[in-house]
């Protein structure tokens, strides 16, 4: 029986059925491949060639595995907006809180669905659902912005756990971002002027017009925290590349002069500031961008400060799919400067942070004082970093098929690693982290304020939409 605030609805996708019969091993170049052998009852036979095998197989997965997980199951059909937390069983479990990330994610996935699949009402109706949650809901009439978390029944919340309320950059990134994509498969004007508000928002409180970028805690009537808030500076990467994400995705409804300009300029500084010149991202910045770091301290101070100060392998290979996306919105093509920092940031994170034994990306690294390389100091995979790998090693693939890096047979080998270690094949969607490293994510949230099907969902239209031009 659904339980309080699920919609119980057929989804139906137009495909057929496929039974996943066995797994086999294989190798190429020097890899250890797990593949998945997929028998269709009614279909042709699957693709002798890889390629187009891994093709079909993203398609079952996106569409038999993780669409029929998320929706219409997250739908909040009492409170607005979309439920947050689910078990590793799909049940509805948790304090339901509505964090405004969470909430535009599954605004922009719906959103990009219905674009794929229009034959579908489905996805935009999930869209849609989300849009009055976060116009009446999380957005603040009085002082402007999106709040960061509310309980479900619409209190505001203190997300960082220490009494005070703050909104940040990031989320108002996020409420962009999935507005944006509503827009364009909607034509919802109304969408647009939120999203416009948001952007107008942002840069008459966020934004730095000396040092540029944008500071990431603000206080509820918008006063930036030009120190940062508990030891934390006030600029970072991720709410800079999910800024540059954002605007990104609003140029294409809406060709502003000063869009135009601020995600020019989130590109220049995520591409020549705030990346290492090694080929990763400094996580954490004070006001005139001088990068936080405790490279000169004791490896006991620096593992016990890991989360300001450490390499994130995910965050540097996702964001050079989104300096690319940038620049080709900007350009028209990505400029050479763009595309060579997005290939030394990727073969950074192959290089020192890929696990070339079945595939998977760590999640953490350090350069200790000393050292040429990274070490690894957290040799666990996140689902999320999995699915931006699999997007750019394709990029990478078409864009240098001879390269040294192998960023072909990496790709196959990633996707073997997706299927083998964290689709949960019997109830759907993907674990949190791959089950190589961490088993306990059998029995872990398939879905939470933190965890959503963005990523994943990106990860594989993409594929899909490059596998179907390149592989016909």
């Amino acid at each position: 029986m659904p339980t309080e605030g699920e919609v119980t609805l057929e989804v139906s996708i137009g495909l057929t059925k496929i039974e996943v019969m066995n797994r086999f091993i294989v190798y190429k170049g020097g890899f250890l491949l797990g593949v998945l052998l997929l028998v269709s009852c009614s279909q042709p036979k699957l693709a002798d060639d890889p390629l187009k095998r891994i093709d079909q197989e993203m398609a079952f997965t996106l569409e038999e595995e993780m669409i029929p997980a998320w929706y219409p199951r997250v739908l909040d059909t009492i409170e607005g907006g979309y439920l947050s937390d689910f078990d590793a069983d799909w049940k509805q479990m948790g304090q339901q809180r509505k964090m405004i990330v969470t909430q535009a994610r599954h605004v922009w996935t719906a959103a990009k669905l219905a674009e794929a699949y229009p034959e579908n009402d489905l996805f935009i109706r999930v869209a849609a659902h989300g849009i009055p949650y976060l116009a009446e809901s999380m957005w603040d009439n009085e002082n402007g912005g999106f709040y960061t978390l509310l309980s479900r029944e619409g209190d505001m919340l203190d997300f960082d756990g220490r009494g005070k309320i703050l909104k940040h950059a990031y989320g108002n990134a996020f409420a962009i971002y999935g507005l944006a994509a509503y827009v364009k498969v909607s034509g919802d004007t109304s969408a647009l002027h939120m999203a416009q508000d948001c952007f107008h928002w942002l840069e008459d409180h966020s934004h730095d017009a000396g040092y540029k970028g944008y500071f990431q805690f603000l206080e509820p009537d918008g006063t930036p925290l030009r120190e940062g808030f508990n030891g934390v500076p006030p600029k970072d990467q991720n709410s800079s590349i999910h800024l540059l994400e954002a605007f990104t995705e609003l140029y294409h409804v809406w060709p502003d002069s000063l869009l135009k300009v601020r995600l020019e300029e989130m590109l220049v500084l995520i591409r020549d500031t705030i990346a290492h010149p090694k080929g990763y991202l400094r996580l954490f910045s004070y006001e005139d961008w001088t990068h936080l770091s405790y490279e000169d301290s004791s490896r006991q101070f620096i593992e016990r400060m890991a989360n300001l100060d450490h390499v994130s392998f995910g965050h540097d290979i996702e964001t050079a799919y989104l300096l690319m996306e940038a620049a080709e919105v900007l350009y028209g093509e990505v400029d050479e400067r763009t595309l060579e920092r997005a290939k030394i940031m990727t073969d950074h994170s192959l290089r020192f942070g890929y696990d070339e034994t079945v595939g998977g990306l760590y999640d953490e690294g350090y350069y200790f004082q000393g050292q040429a390389e990274p070490e690894i100091i957290k040799d666990t995979k996140n689902w999320w970093a999995q699915s931006e790998t699999l997007n750019t090693l394709q990029i990478m693939a078409e864009l240098y098929p001879d390269d040294p890096m192998r960023y072909e047979e990496k790709f196959i080998q990633q996707w073997a690693y997706i299927q083998t270690y964290l689709v949960d094949h019997t109830h759907g969607g993907w674990y949190i982290e791959g089950i190589d490293k961490k088993p306990g994510s059998r029995k872990s949230i398939k879905s939470g304020i933190w965890k959503g099907a963005y990523h994943t969902v990106r990860s594989l239209l993409n594929c899909l939409d490059r596998g179907e031009n390149n592989h016909e």
